[in-house]
């Protein structure tokens, strides 16, 4: 027998044990223990291999027909039924979910539009001068692309097919080279616009919003720390990540550009200038000299109207507030204290009627009052400008030798990777940051931004000639049937908890955990250890729709914020898609994999990056403010 089915068959004679051992005897039972029963023989059920959805609402509609037949046997199937409609009602009934189906048609459309072999080899080359280049190059093009699309099967698979063979060619080791392609395809879980979040945010309650600014720097920082241990390796152990080669590193230029390089100067931006007037231009087109020196100057003209929109905010008048009040327009200010009916009298006593306060006259305006109130607008019109803070001046003057650094450096080599970032990276920055900051600024709605995500993505399809008919409907098969599986775990869900709540199973479980006494920083502790070793025979979908229903209602108890509770979560369940025997990624990657790597190696390469996925879930616990800043300075 295979190694997985003993570990999985020991998994599940463990589960089956531990409930018979914990659970007291019949004679004994409770509908709470009953409900734990359920929730032990799902997590089997699920482990034998049947259908999550399906089987959720079997058991659901089971275990919600033995609450009700203990308490009425003669309504209990019209009750059970009547469940079933109402939980079904409110799933379709519920405006976060709609953003679901939108997001995964942005993400099979723009990985239908290949940019990612553009992205990969210009990150690449852009890369090369550091140490262990292809591994970083794979991690940055995995976290773009999964933040792009939010499919993790589809990322594990493009860069098992693009990155994976190029980094075994480079002598790179099959482990690191496994484990860079796992661990980034992985990222979309965490980094917005996540449909975990969405999940988690539907079935706790949580700002679907406030959870994607949250996730924001966590994911930063996971990303970061991947690409820090593919560089520290490199540099350490250079027999894992070996230097490109000298071959690799060379960028074939145009005639035009070489003959700018060979007569007039190897910097782009002296030799683009030069070649504007005299004889230097006279076997170059004009037309090629203008359009180069326009990319070349991009660099300069973002950072000038980045410093001028700051400039324009930092020294903005700002008006004279008054302790009034604002005032409406055209309105006349009584600067005459009130009268005392104007305070808030005191309830009549007995047999007493309150007497109407009497009719205020009105108090006809003289000019001078009108002239005062005219006066306000050109008052906060002739409000001087704010000088600019000393900080500005400082950011200006390190923006202005940065770009003088960048551009002495910048040679027509670098001038031709930063046109294959233009046509393969910016474009999927730009509707990123669309989309997410549409979302994170208040600008739009999770559903409204991941409309306007869909019609982006349709549009850098279109640009890069790959919107067809069969793109179309392949995607918008793809984006029902995924969409249809989300919505039925959610029905299944909902039927489910709703049993385990009516058998009294929450009731127990907080019972049993407020028993041990333990304090917030211990039940933090215990639920994540639960969550990452529930991850180990579960997907992601499957602990979030079963287990956060239990957990939530006990973060009252210990004072949580359900908001870093699910950014913790979100972060530790990274984990199961690394974490064998059901490691998805692996088996995404093994399935493009050459015929020589074994999913031993694959397993072996995901550890290390799932150690460093428990260093930043420990990070950000000890700093929550790495999570919280954000959501904090927007919403609260």
């Amino acid at each position: 027998m295979r190694k997985e089915l003993w570990f999985g068959i020991t998994l599940m004679v463990l589960i089956v044990g531990a409930v018979a051992w914990f659970m007291p005897a019949p004679s004994m039972w409770t509908n709470g223990h009953l409900g734990l029963l359920m929730l032990a023989l799902i997590v089997v059920a699920i482990m034998l291999g049947f259908p999550t959805a399906f089987t959720l609402m079997g058991m659901g509609v089971l275990f919600a027909w033995l609450a009700y037949r203990h308490a009425n046997p003669a309504i209990a199937v019209e009750q059970t039924l009547d469940l079933m409609v109402q939980r079904a009602y409110a799933v379709m009934t519920n405006d976060v979910l709609i953003s679901i189906p939108l997001f995964v048609f942005m993400g099979y459309l723009v990985e239908r539009a290949n940019l990612i072999e553009k992205l990969f080899r210009s990150l690449h080359l852009a890369l090369a001068w550091l140490p262990g280049s292809l591994a970083v190059a794979t991690l940055i093009t995995c976290a773009v692309f999964a933040t792009a699309t939010g499919i993790v099967g589809a990322v594990v698979t493009l860069m098992g097919l693009l990155a994976f063979p190029a980094m075994l060619r480079a002598g790179y080791s099959t482990q690191l080279s496994a484990g860079a392609v796992t661990a980034g395809g992985c990222l979309g879980i965490l980094i917005p616009p996540s449909v975990l979040l969405i999940v988690y945010g539907a079935t706790a309650g949580v700002s679907v919003v406030q959870l994607y600014a949250g996730a924001f720097f966590p994911g930063l920082m996971l990303a970061g720390l991947y690409i820090l241990y593919a560089i520290l390796i490199a540099k350490i152990k250079p027999s894992l990540a070996p230097p490109l080669a000298a071959e690799d590193r060379v960028i074939p230029l145009t005639t035009f550009a070489a003959t700018l390089r060979d007569t007039v100067s190897r910097r782009a931006l002296p030799a683009l200038l030069g070649a504007l007037k005299g004889r230097r231009n006279a076997d170059v087109p004009m037309g090629y000299v203008i359009r180069q020196l326009g990319v070349v100057l991009m660099p300069a003209f973002a950072v000038a109207v980045a410093m001028s929109l700051m400039y324009a905010a930092v020294t903005a008048p700002r008006s004279a507030g008054s302790s009034g009040g604002a005032v409406e327009m055209g309105a006349i200010a009584d600067s005459e204290p009130s009268s005392s009916f104007d305070e808030l009298q005191a309830p009549p006593s007995e047999g007493e009627t309150l007497a109407p306060p009497p009719v205020a006259t009105p108090k006809p305006a003289t000019p001078r009052d009108v002239a005062s109130a005219v006066s306000v607008p050109a008052a906060q019109a002739d409000v001087p400008a704010t000088p600019a803070p000393r900080w500005f001046w400082i950011t200006l003057a390190v923006a202005a030798i940065g770009l003088a650094v960048f551009y002495w450096y910048f040679n027509f080599a670098r001038l031709e990777i930063f046109k294959l970032l233009l046509s393969s990276f910016f474009p999927l920055a730009v509707m990123i940051i669309a989309v997410l900051g549409s979302i994170v600024f208040g600008l739009a709605t999770p559903t409204e931004a991941a409309a306007v995500g869909s019609l982006g993505g349709a549009l850098l399809a279109a640009a890069y000639g790959q919107l067809n008919y069969n793109v179309v409907r392949e995607s918008v098969f793809l984006t029902v049937k995924t969409s249809a599986m989300v919505c039925w775990l959610f029905v299944g869900s909902s039927i489910f908890s709703a049993a385990f709540a009516l058998l009294g199973g929450q009731a127990l479980v907080e019972e049993w955990v407020l028993s041990l006494d333990l304090t917030p920083v211990q039940f933090m502790i215990l639920a994540q250890i639960i969550i990452f070793l529930l991850g180990w025979p579960l997907e992601w979908t499957e602990i979030i729709i079963i287990f956060m229903p239990i957990f939530i209602p006990l973060l009252d108890n210990f004072g949580i914020d359900p908001l870093f509770f699910g950014l913790l979560v979100a972060l530790n369940l990274q984990t199961a898609f690394l974490s064998p025997p059901v490691a998805m990624a692996a088996f995404y990657l093994k399935g493009v994999a050459p015929p020589h790597v074994t999913l031993n190696q694959i397993f072996v390469g995901m550890l290390p990056f799932m150690g460093i996925q428990l260093i930043a879930l420990a990070l950000l616990y000890i700093f929550p403010g790495i999570g919280l800043w954000l959501p904090e300075v927007l919403y609260r």
